[in-house]
Order: C-alpha cells, then structure tokens, then sequence
C-alpha cells in the first residue's frame, strides 16, 4: 500500500488551498450562527452521523481496492506467477517487481493534488481510479518479467493520488480532532485489503487453466475489473463538498461549514515561501518522519510477505491464502479502536508507543521461535501494532504544525519520506532467509525499535514545551482575543496560544 499524503492535509484547520475558492468562505455568518442556534451535543452528534454514513464507508471501499490491487502480487507469488513469468524463485527479480512501484507512487501524490484541487472530488478520484484498475487488469496479461515490471510503475502513478486526495477530502468536512478516528476507519481499510485479498485469492485459485490463464493471472484480472466497475459507480455517488452535498438540507450544509469556520485557526493561511522553509527547518517535523519510516517499513513488508511467510509455517499455497485473513481482521479492530481512543483523550504518542511495542513482541516471536503456532501468533500481534499507527503518525504529526501551508508541507515530507519505507521493504525478506527469515524479522524490530524511542523523546518533549508556555504565559489559550491572535499569526505552532498535542 503506499501510504501516502502529502499536501492534502493542508485544511485540517479550514484554510483553503491557494487559489481555490473554499465552502466555508461562502457562509454567511450571520445566517450561519443563527442556523447553529438549532444544534446542540445531540443534534450535532446526528449530523456527524449522517456525514459518517454518507462518506466514510465508500472512501474505505475505494481505499480497500486500492491497497488490494497493489499487495495482491503477493498472493499471485503463491499461484506461481514467479514460475509463469520465467524468474528465478532464488533471484531479486520479484522483490524488484515490489520496489518499483514506490518511488513513482510518492513522485505521483502532489500532481495529483493538485489536479484534483482544479477539478473537483467526484471528477478526479474516480478518473485515477479506471486508470490503475485498467493497469491492474493488464498486469493479468503480461508475459514476462519487464512487463511485470512496466505495469508496476504505471500503477504506481496511478495509484500514487488517492491517499493524499481523501485526506484533503475528509479534512472539509470535519473539525481538525474529528478527522483522527475517521481517517482510522478509512485506512484500516487496508487491512480488510489483506483479509479480503486473501479469501478473494483463494476462489481465485479454483479458476486456475481457464480459458487457458493461470490463477495468478485472473487474480489481477478479476480484481482490477472490479475497481473498474467501482469507479464509474464513484462517479455518481461521491459527493464534492458541504455546500454542493445532495444528502443534506441547507441548514445542515451551514452548520457543517460554520463548524469548520470556527475550528479554523488563527494562524496564517496564506502560501508563503517563508512557511515552506520554516517546514524544512522544523526538527520535530524531521523527526516524525523517522518515526515513519520505521513504521512504514515494517508495514509494507509485511503486507507484501504476509502470503509467504504463511506459507513457511507448513501449509500448502491455498491454505496459506485463507490463513493471512484472521491476522488482518484483528488489526482491522484495533486500528479503528486505536484511533477512536486516541481522538477522545486527544493524544497520540502514548499510542503510538504501545502500538508500536505489540508489534516489536510480534516481530520477536516470529523472529525467536520456531514453532509454527507462535510464529502464527506473531503475525497477530505485528499486525495489530503497526497498522493503527499510520492514521495516528497523519494525526500526530499534522495536530502539532501551526498554519495550513507549513502543515501542507510537513505532511509532506512526512508521508513521502515513510514511503519510502516501501522501497526498503521490498529487500527486507530475501529468498536466501527463507524459510525461516530471522534476518528480515531482526530488521523490522531495529526500525520498530528506533520508532520508539523517537516517539518517546517527542511525547516528553511536547509535555515539557506545553508546561513551559503555561507557566510563562499568564493568559491561557482559550482566553486570547481575536485581536491578540492575530498579532501572532505569523508565529505558527511558535505562537504563545499554540499548545502541542502530545
């Protein structure tokens, strides 16, 4: 999966996009106020009950089909697409097939931003959407290894916006602490990807010589036709933006776009060149993004050797295929816990933490033993550390970056460099490890490891600076004026009203 934003969490305080006309902009305050006269705890708990329902399910279906089809190679890999396609089992040429897809995924998400910024949700997501599952489909038909690889790069690209895309999406709907839980529930998507991907593999698998194609060959086929049909569905059931959405009343759409108005910051919106560099020079920025990449690494090896290292635990290939279901069904739970939990108490890094030493002991069992029911037992736990923390590092990292612009960039930074995770990924369980892949196991503890402890510095430091600013500044946040805000706006998270979230 390629994890993935970059500047798309540049409204998660309700700034606009340079150069794009805004909905919250439109909203008359006065009718707006008046309006949300109307809406107490209760009434607004069911309007964001409506927006869930109307929103989140589909972003996850269309999110479940792009993690699907681009770790579903790893399924193929047990239908003998390695055999099919003439490259050595004991060769790179496989982990190359992975590698290739991620540097062309990351170079793909801010274009494609940007393009569906000058179009519109429902026009853009969807068109990406027919391209790599046309891509996907194709990959059914390749005859060789450079074809393998070609189709690869071009999913690649097409995949690379989709991410990034919801992400903007979800942040012009909900206040910056609402987007946490609903980002959970859209990316563990990606582990019902896994489970579903496995379950799909294995019918799949009964359809082996038809029409003279083997089953790794209807896997992508099957699977890239099914994204097809989806996106030209997502043509007509995605909703743009509050002010144009067909499921709400126009009271509902000015309650949405007042709320967002008053979350917004009173930090610079505008895109300055100064804000860039002071992304660039932002320590904690830089540390969130080894935070990342030690996470991301992990999680991409294992979405991608989840089906082989099954197999290594003595099951025959149609077997391994439904035994990678169960470990993802389990992560799936805790990732939308995780970022439920997290969004109430409005803090990450102590989640990140636990999170992340589940996955050190599941990696150490699968690492330590020998013994197949507790190499299996660690697949449980790998799985249910690393996947909650995706949606917890986005939430972590864009919370604590003052100003819609240098948030942009940071996310940025943040997502892409983890990406690249997924080159790393692709080399970390080599077929001379097999089958017991100690030295790819001993990898991901180090990087999980090295997470860690940055998650951990981080979170004693944003305490530290929290306490700090209390202590020198005789008024409390909430009880700056407008005017007083204002004074400081170029400040970003420097400001003295600015608190971290820890």
């Amino acid at each position: 999966m390629a994890i993935e934003t970059t500047s798309s969490l540049n409204s998660s305080d309700g700034a606009a996009p340079a150069g794009e006309k805004h909905p919250i902009h439109n909203v008359d305050s006065t009718n707006s106020d008046n309006e949300s006269l109307g809406y107490d705890t209760k009434s607004t708990e069911r309007l964001l009950r409506k927006i869930d329902f109307a929103l989140i399910p589909f972003l996850a279906l269309l999110y479940l089909l792009s993690f699907l089809d681009r770790t579903n190679i790893g399924n193929a890999r047990l239908q003998h697409l390695e055999t099919d396609l003439n490259m050595d089992p004991k060769s790179l040429k496989y982990n190359n097939a992975l590698a290739i897809f991620f540097p062309f995924y990351v170079a793909a998400e801010i274009p494609s931003n940007i393009m569906m910024k000058k179009s519109r949700p429902s026009i853009w997501i969807p068109t990406i959407m027919i391209a790599w599952g046309v891509v996907c489909t194709l990959m059914g038909v390749v005859h060789n290894y450079q074809g393998l690889m070609a189709a690869r790069v071009f999913l690649g690209i097409a995949e690379g916006g989709l991410f990034p895309g919801v992400t903007y999406y979800i942040t012009m709907w909900y206040k910056r602490h609402e987007c946490g839980f609903r980002m959970a529930i859209f990316f563990s998507a990606a582990t019902a990807a896994g489970a579903f991907g496995g379950l799909l593999a294995r019918g799949i698998g009964e359809m082996n010589g038809v029409a003279g194609r083997s089953a790794w060959s209807w896997i992508f086929i099957f699977e890239g036709l099914l994204t097809f049909v989806i996106a030209l569905i997502a043509f007509w059931a995605m909703n743009d933006y509050p002010d144009t959405a067909n499921f709400l009343s126009q009271g509902e759409k000015n309650e949405v776009q007042r709320r967002l108005k008053e979350d917004r910051s009173a930090l610079d919106d505008r895109p300055q060149a100064t804000y860039f560099w002071d992304a660039l020079k932002d320590w904690k920025i830089w540390v969130h993004m080894f935070i990342t990449i030690g996470i991301y690494t992990p999680l991409y090896s294992f979405s991608l050797f989840l089906p082989t290292i099954v197999k290594t635990l003595n099951y025959t290939d149609n077997m391994a295929q439904l035994m990678t279901v169960p470990p993802y069904v389990v992560a799936c739970v805790f990732c939308i816990s995780g970022g439920y939990l997290a969004d109430k108490h409005k803090q990450r890094g102590i989640y990140m933490i636990g999170f992340n030493l589940l996955a050190i002991v599941g990696f150490s069992l699968l690492c330590g033993s020998a013994k197949p029911h507790v190499k299996y037992a660690g697949t449980f736990l790998a799985a249910s550390g690393i996947y909650p923390n995706v949606p917890q590092g986005v939430a972590w990292n864009g919370n604590n970056i003052g100003g819609s612009f240098k948030r942009a960039v940071g996310i940025a930074m943040h997502v892409g460099f983890g990406n690249l995770g997924g080159v790393v990924a692709a080399y970390i369980y080599l077929p001379k490890d097999s089958p017991q892949f100690r030295t790819g196991h001993a990898i991901l503890i180090g990087t999980l490891s090295i997470s860690t402890i940055l998650c951990i510095g981080m979170t004693a430091y944003l305490r530290y600076e929290n306490s700090r600013r209390d202590r020198e500044n005789t008024k409390a946040p909430a009880d700056y004026t407008v005017d007083e805000k204002t004074v400081e706006m170029h400040k970003g998270d420097n400001a003295t009203f600015f608190r971290y979230t820890v």
